[in-house]
């Protein structure tokens, strides 16, 4: 199948399906030429440098023991450039480049690292990546149309996001358009015809060959709520096992509390096996979210996730296999694959800004969805600030113990800096 019909067929389809995206914008005047579009954009340089060390006793999945501690020392330089307006059209290309330095003690996962399986994973390969190149079309009236190579963050990104805490971004080759001409309503739709993950060109885990439709709709309620319906479509072909369809709902909104003010979040969503699934199976998802702030910078949250399983059955839990899995369940990454029983995370947090310092403290307790299993408990620590709005630190850490077998203590912490020109 050539790829480039599937891309404008499936523009086409979404442009015919929404009447906003086919009235024409009144053609804006421009003096500028195709070359000084091009010539008149702007470029940034983002760099990125961490330190991590993980204690870990063995790999959950894979069951492999590791006899050394990971030292990884990572530096990610990023390039970027984008193009002025000609005629509604515009481009976006970035580049990035991970380099190890120094402290290299660690495997990189997914096969990039070589001879270092004594070492815990830390996902950071090195090498050279075309992170993002795309065009985009704003010649319909409130409507965006991209093409190519581009990130994609839906809503909190639990189930679609840029894995953007790994030095290597997760990123899309897909055609998409957002749609504004409906009452309150923003309208994303996305054809993604390759995932390309965090692992890079190197392995053979890196890209993902998928038919995947991507919906997501924000609605406006009064009084600063919204409800978003969506639809995620994944049709692997390099993954089977990530072959799902999830329906599901999303309401979000605050209410006044106090001298501040309490966000809540409550979403339910429901999966099933899609195209070539390895497994028939059904699995829902559950998340409540409460947020108090207060002006004296204060914020407590209470939180409640659960992914659907069967502790009867193998391979038949929730699966969120493009979403960014470390801003969830506990920054020891422990759950990136979901167990086959499930798992109910209920979770507190502290935040508290002091001037320019960001501090948050998060307690987790994990236990299996089917059955009477209890996975382990997490304490989550991160402090951070911002110099000049161009410069950044963060220390962060995070403190899994383990209440079951299949699962190991572990401790990892992270020192990273950043700069932004």
């Amino acid at each position: 199948m050539n790829i480039r019909n599937v891309y404008f067929g499936a523009l086409l389809t979404a442009a015919a399906g929404f009447p906003a995206a086919t009235v024409l914008a009144q053609e804006a005047a421009t003096a500028t030429t195709l070359t000084e579009a091009v010539t008149s954009g702007q470029a940034h340089v983002y760099l990125r440098y961490r330190y991590e060390f993980v204690d870990q006793d063995f790999n959950r999945v894979t069951g492999v023991p590791f006899t050394e501690n990971a030292n990884a020392s990572t530096l990610r330089v990023r390039l970027n450039y984008k193009t002025g307006s000609w005629r509604d059209w515009s481009g976006f290309g970035e580049f990035d480049y991970v380099g190890h330095l120094l402290l290299t003690d660690f495997n990189s996962g997914a096969g990039t690292s070589p001879g270092k399986e004594q070492f815990p994973v830390v996902a950071d390969p090195e090498g050279a990546d075309l992170n993002q190149l795309y065009l985009d079309y704003d010649g319909f009236s409130d409507t965006n149309l991209r093409f190519g190579r581009r990130r994609i963050l839906l809503d909190n990104q639990r189930f679609v996001g840029g894995v953007g805490w790994r030095q290597n971004e997760q990123t899309y080759d897909s055609v998409s358009g957002t749609f504004k001409g409906l009452p309150n309503t923003e309208l994303f739709v996305s054809y993604v015809g390759q995932v390309n993950r965090i692992f890079g060109e190197r392995s053979a885990a890196g890209k993902d060959d998928t038919n995947t439709v991507l919906l997501n709709a924000k609605i406006k309620l009064m009084d600063g709520w919204s409800v978003v319906p969506y639809g995620y479509y994944i049709d692997s072909k390099d993954f089977p096992v990530f072959s799902t369809g999830t329906l599901g709902a999303r309401l979000a909104g605050s209410i006044p509390a106090g001298d501040g003010k309490i966000s809540l979040v409550g979403e339910i969503a429901s999966q099933t096996d899609v195209a070539n699934a390895p497994v028939s199976y059904r699995a829902n998802y559950l998340h409540f979210d409460l947020l108090w702030a207060m002006k004296n910078g204060l914020s407590l949250g209470l939180a409640f996730e659960s992914l659907g399983g069967d502790s009867n059955a193998t391979g038949e839990a929730f699966r969120t296999p493009l979403a960014t899995l470390h801003k969830f369940q506990g920054w020891a990454d422990q759950f990136l694959a979901t167990p086959n029983a499930g798992v109910d995370d209920l979770n507190v947090t502290a935040k508290y800004q002091w001037k320019k310092w960001n501090m948050l403290a998060r307690y987790h307790d994990f236990s299996a969805q089917s059955g009477s299993a209890n996975w382990g408990s997490e304490f989550d620590i991160s402090v951070g600030r911002s110099f000049n709005e161009r410069f950044g630190v963060l220390f962060k850490g995070a403190f899994f113990s383990a209440d079951d077998a299949a699962f190991s203590d572990v401790t990892k912490f992270w020192i990273m800096l950043t700069a932004n020109y």
